[in-house]
């Protein structure tokens, strides 16, 4: 019997996986199998940012020096900072307008969610987001697979709103970031992520790395919490 072999290799390209790499705070690299994305490059402030940094392409949630670094990631060729539809080389980006408070911005101003499809996934990278979601933000939102969510209070939600908004969205994944790490200024007045476990209540992955990998057919049956450890 002869093998098929352009049918394995169909099947290789679709259970290739799509890599997230936490570089800390809320900036991680998202990279696919032709195109990578890093979200919120942040200043000293929050602590020292991985070296060698590269990407396509860049989103920064709002104009604050622990977001907006992008001279801290090498070779990207567009940067999206704000609200709208974007696709760069098969790579589709949505950015929803929502609020760094729960003020309707007059305390912080704006900041974006933005939504990445790659590879057949759906990732939402909610920024500083400051408030529960409405109606409307929710179905520009759509459908998620992977979650990254702000869980340490002061400047964004608190654990408790955030495991809200996490059951507003209805993910398969959920990465928390924006929580006490490390010695920057930023760091002591943010609660550990340990608070927003316990509000979760949902099977936990302690990877003790910072990459975690996942193809668009391997997704978890229910839904799951990854706690990743910084890159060096």
């Amino acid at each position: 019997m002869a093998l098929d072999l352009s049918r394995l290799a169909k099947d290789y390209t679709i259970s290739q996986s799509m890599d997230i790499t936490y570089l800390g705070h809320s900036s991680f690299k998202i990279k696919g199998k032709q195109k990578s994305v890093v979200t919120d490059p942040y200043n000293e402030d929050v602590g020292k940012y991985p070296r060698g940094v590269e990407a396509d392409m860049i989103t920064v949630s709002h104009d604050h020096p622990d977001h907006n670094q992008t001279d801290n990631v090498g070779g990207a060729k567009f940067i999206i900072d704000g609200p709208g539809e974007y696709e760069v080389g098969g790579v589709s980006v949505i950015g929803v307008p929502t609020w760094h408070d729960d003020k309707g911005g007059e305390e912080r101003g704006h900041n974006t969610v933005y939504v990445i499809e790659i590879d057949g996934l759906r990732v939402a990278h909610l920024g500083d987001l400051g408030h529960k979601l409405s109606q409307a933000q929710l179905e520009e939102i759509g459908a998620i697979d992977i979650l990254l969510v702000p869980v340490g209070g002061t400047y964004t939600i608190d654990a408790k709103t955030a495991a809200e908004v996490v059951n507003q969205i209805d993910p398969w994944v959920v990465i928390p970031m924006h929580y006490r790490q490390g010695n920057g200024k930023a760091a002591g007045v943010l609660t550990g992520v340990e608070d927003f476990l316990k509000e979760m209540g949902k099977p936990t992955e302690i990877k003790g790395e910072p990459k975690y990998s996942v193809s668009a057919d391997r997704l978890p049956g229910e839904m799951q919490v990854v706690v990743l450890d910084k890159k060096a």
